[in-house]
């Protein structure tokens, strides 16, 4: 009797594992939606990924990881360079990011121009989760055995390039965050108690803009230098000038009367998150004299080495803050992609959303007669999201986080040294200019041009 309970309850994990997006809720969640169900599912296999990449790059690991054929040569330091270690931690990231580019790509394509969830390939959209899960493994053993050639190389400009659509994705996001929070507390005012919600809103306002002023004086001090640094003095200046430019527009009286909902929470969330990406430009300067949080794992070209103690091998040092602050920042953006529920036109056209029904269904169709609640099915006239869209997020994710927990660095063409570049700088701070002016285009585009319906 027990026997066959047991292969009755693994026979119904298998129908789950196989089935649609429904069989992932259990009676001690609340309803919900199939499409919230399936972003969320996709969502935890690249934060998966992610945490396995920082495993393996965690002190300890290189034993490991030296254990698979061609990742290291003896054991030991290379031509008396780079150590043996940072070369497998690195090499190990790259493969693994490859490995979720390489399946959230494929989702990508097959998933073009999905109608509805009555197209067959809707079904494999929510479900066959398993067979998902083994496809990444699969992936992933597969790339550990990719030859060393030019591997590298090749796929770190594949990595600046996606790193840099991702940022402006980042900031669509969090526009989008700060529309609806402003939206929410402003609705809360309105229901009563108001002058508790608008000094809420002043106080997380003026919080963000002495933050982002903080961020600024901190640059000037430790990242300039009299006599060196003019590309930091400028990177710093510019963005805090056209940080005050998109703060002042978005109040402008002819567009609130445009977009009532636009205000100084928006724009100083905004300029906080450029201070972090100049900051983020700034730790990849090759110049230690403006870069004083180089890492120590960097081969410098300068014929003198620079003042303080020598760093050991063994001791190198993989992390720093900016990249600690950019893996929070991801994991945020990437949970609030998956359940992200907005009536902000603009954001929904550029992220390829429907209005968002939020984030519960009602009870009514969702709960059956054992109890269990099941995910409804809100798709069946129409797509709540683009299906191929939000895979090439995803796959633009992957390339993020492969460049944030290696920093961005390059490797030689001998796999000898890392090196940081000024083209990483570059690519950086032109994200932060283009991400502004498309915040400052949400401000603008219903007075350019009128005709267009922007409500």
């Amino acid at each position: 009797m027990g026997a066959c309970l047991a292969v009755g309850s693994l026979a119904s994990c298998a129908s789950c594992l196989c089935g649609s997006a429904s069989c992932l809720l259990s009676s001690c969640c609340p309803s919900t939606y199939n499409s919230t169900i399936s972003r969320l599912a996709f969502s935890f296999l690249l934060l998966l990924g992610t945490l396995v990449s920082i495993i393996m790059i965690l002190p300890g690991m290189e034993g490991h990881l030296q254990n698979i054929p061609g990742f290291c040569k003896d054991g030991s330091v290379i031509s008396g360079k780079v150590n043996c270690e940072v070369i497998v931690g690195y090499k190990a990231v790259y493969r693994m990011c490859f490995a979720m580019a390489c399946f959230f790509f494929l989702f990508s394509i097959i998933m073009i121009r999905v109608r509805s969830s009555k197209d067959p390939r809707a079904a494999i959209q929510n479900g066959f989760w398993f067979f998902k899960f083994l496809v990444l493994v699969g992936i992933a053993v597969g790339a550990f055995f990719i030859p060393n050639g030019t591997f590298s190389t090749v796929w770190y400009y594949f990595g600046v390039v996606g790193s840099f659509i991702f940022i402006i994705i980042q900031l669509i996001l969090l526009v989008d965050f700060a529309h609806s929070w402003n939206q929410a507390w402003v609705e809360k005012a309105e229901e009563g108690n108001s002058k508790c919600w608008y000094a809420a809103l002043l106080s997380c306002t003026c919080i963000h803009y002495a933050l982002a002023f903080a961020a600024v004086v901190l640059f000037y001090v430790f990242y300039t230098q009299p006599d060196d640094c003019a590309a930091h003095k400028t990177f710093i200046s510019l963005n805090l000038i056209f940080c005050i430019i998109v703060s002042i527009v978005s109040i402008l009286p002819k567009v609130q009367e445009a977009q009532p909902s636009s205000g100084l929470l928006q724009a100083s969330l905004i300029s906080l998150y450029t201070m972090y990406v100049t900051w983020s430009a700034m730790t990849n300067n090759p110049n230690r004299k403006c870069n004083p949080s180089l890492l120590s794992l960097v081969q410098h070209s300068s014929p003198t080495p620079p003042p303080g103690p020598t760093v050991a091998p063994g001791t190198v040092q993989w992390w720093d803050a900016q990249g600690i602050v950019g893996l929070i920042i991801f994991l945020f953006c990437t949970l609030y992609a998956s359940i992200r529920s907005s009536n902000n036109t603009q954001v929904n056209r550029l992220m390829q959303t429907e209005e968002g029904q939020g984030l519960t269904a009602s009870d009514s169709g969702a709960t059956e007669e054992d109890g269990a609640r099941r995910a409804v099915d809100n798709e069946e006239d129409g797509v709540t999201y683009s299906y191929s869209f939000f895979h090439f997020s995803l796959f633009l994710a992957s390339l993020y986080i492969m460049m944030t927990l290696t920093n961005w660095y390059k490797p030689g063409v001998d796999y000898e040294t890392m090196e940081t570049t000024m083209p990483a700088v570059w690519v950086k701070i032109c994200s932060s200019w283009l991400g502004l002016a498309l915040y400052l285009w949400t401000l603008v585009a219903p007075l350019v041009l009128p005709d267009r319906d922007f409500n």
